[in-house]
């Protein structure tokens, strides 16, 4: 494929820094800081224009705090004008990496997502099932995935799609970043090292939308050796979770062999102990659930953050801190995704416990 050339203009172009500052305050246009932007928006969008066109665009300072789910995660966020920058690349050039990425690549790509891939592994587990022979899986666990991309290896895999300077100096201000260190050392969790012990080399920021461009990207390499070299037929991903199947448990072994081979050698990575080679009976843990041929089922840990959550949301009405609308919105969305899993006894324990009301005097 023919490397994109010319299209730093195209980024920086007025309209279609409009466009990505309407992208960027979806779902946030009332936070002080968007309405703050909001209110000169031509002037600031031709401020972050000028930084581009002159090249004096500096990233803004990340703001840390951590998730707990699925696990925990060191979140770094950017100020709102940076996520219009960023919005402003994405736009413009992961259309043209998402068309040479493989169809069962799933995360962060219109169309697809955590329930397509779902429906994709049932689908082929339903598919060898039928088959006489006893089928395995290989389940790979990268360890550390964004705290542990390589900068010099994700600047040459760039370098080689993208012919533009004016772009490629862009992306390295935000890969590269001066003031502040994305990289884990091997084996280590985020909270497990102080600001000074974290690696400039490696690492991209999770919460950034060009991070999970780029961790695309990143795999892709593993993609594309894993179906063209090793000519796996069931192969799925999404992010950095895959699962591959095959009739042949030694095969599979094989097979983890020679792709931790290459996750070491050629992309610096490496596998951790969640990695492992089941029998398919046992069902497959991925994208949130476990799936068997016949069925599926939410991660007991899931099921359990739901109920929590669930709880917490009766209690906040009773206290008078949501609205009934509120409490209907989230329970929604839950009712939405107990569609795509078989959740009967789950749906029912929920609606028999679920009783709302109003504490006047109090709640304990």
């Amino acid at each position: 494929m023919k490397r994109i050339k010319n299209i730093y203009p195209e980024i920086y172009d007025f309209e279609n820094l409009y466009k990505a500052y309407l992208e960027a305050r979806k779902s946030k246009r009332f936070r002080s800081d968007v309405l703050e932007f909001t209110v000169n928006l031509e002037e600031n969008l031709i401020e972050i224009q000028n930084e581009l066109i002159w090249k004096t665009y500096e990233v803004g300072k990340y703001r840390e705090f951590y998730v707990y789910e699925p696990k925990k995660r060191l979140i770094m966020a950017l100020p709102f004008r940076d996520r219009i920058v960023q919005w402003a690349i994405y736009r413009k050039i992961f259309p043209v990496f998402d068309r040479q990425f493989i169809n069962d690549s799933y995360a962060c790509r219109k169309g697809k997502g955590t329930h397509k891939a779902a429906d994709r592994l049932q689908y082929w587990l339903r598919k060898v099932s039928r088959k006489p022979e006893k089928w395995y899986y290989l389940k790979l666990d990268i360890s550390k995935y964004f705290y542990r991309i390589d900068h010099d290896i994700l600047m040459g895999l760039l370098k080689k799609k993208i012919a533009d300077k004016d772009l490629l100096w862009l992306l390295d201000k935000i890969i590269n970043s001066e003031d502040m260190k994305f990289g884990l050392p091997l084996g280590v969790d985020p909270d497990q090292v102080s600001d000074e012990d974290r690696l400039f080399d490696v690492g991209i920021p999770i919460g950034n939308l060009t991070s999970q461009m780029f961790a695309n990207l990143y795999l892709n390499e593993l993609d594309q050796y894993c179906k063209h070299k090793l000519k796996l037929r069931y192969y799925i991903r999404y992010m950095d979770d895959v699962i591959i199947l095959h009739s042949d448990k030694k095969h599979l072994h094989e097979v983890k062999s020679e792709i931790e081979k290459f996750l070491n050698e050629r992309l610096r990575l490496h596998l951790n102990n969640k990695t492992a080679i089941r029998p398919i009976n046992a069902g497959i843990e991925f994208v949130g659930f476990r799936i068997w041929p016949t069925h599926r089922k939410l991660k007991k840990k899931t099921a359990l953050k739901m109920k929590k959550r669930i709880k917490y949301i009766k209690k906040a009405y009773a206290r008078g801190e949501i609205s009934f609308d509120q409490v209907n919105s989230t329970m929604q969305s839950y009712f939405g995704i107990m569609q795509h899993f078989n959740s009967y006894n789950l749906k029912k324990k929920i609606l028999n416990e679920f009783v709302l009301k109003r504490d006047t005097e109090g709640y304990n």
